[in-house]
């Protein structure tokens, strides 16, 4: 039985800032903002906001990630709420995600969660408009 070779994907890529935004049905805005940096930390910040556009919660999750074929990680260890550090508990399985890479590039990271299908899609924040 042959079995398929999973898509490879440079660990530079995964480098950087990203953005999400999304709006639910309720009329409800929530943003993603990723900071992956090379020496395999994560700084996510996660926001909520009102049908005003005021600001509900902002939630700030600190930890580890790594990118292994097309399987990307992360390991949640801290958050920040309310401008408050506190460690988060590593015996919670909710602290630890796996999602498979389905794509990225240098403008698009696509991805999906292994255990909920759900699909997300960040776009690459840049610093330097008007540079490749």
């Amino acid at each position: 039985m042959m079995t398929k070779t999973p898509k490879q994907y440079a660990r530079s890529l995964l480098c950087g800032c990203w953005f999400s935004t999304n709006t639910t049905n309720e009329g409800l805005k929530s943003t993603e903002y990723s900071e992956i940096l090379p020496d395999g930390s994560f700084e996510f910040t996660f926001s909520r906001f009102d049908s005003n556009n005021q600001l509900i919660e902002k939630v700030t999750e600190l930890g580890d990630w790594g990118l292994v074929g097309d399987i990307h990680f992360t390991i949640t260890k801290d958050e920040v709420i309310d401008e408050q550090l506190y460690a988060a508990d590593l015996n919670d399985e909710g602290n630890y995600q796996a999602y498979r890479v389905l794509q990225l590039n240098h403008q698009i990271f696509e991805y999906q969660h292994i255990l909920t299908n759900e699909t997300y899609i960040m776009r690459r924040v840049v610093d330097n408009i008007g540079h490749c």
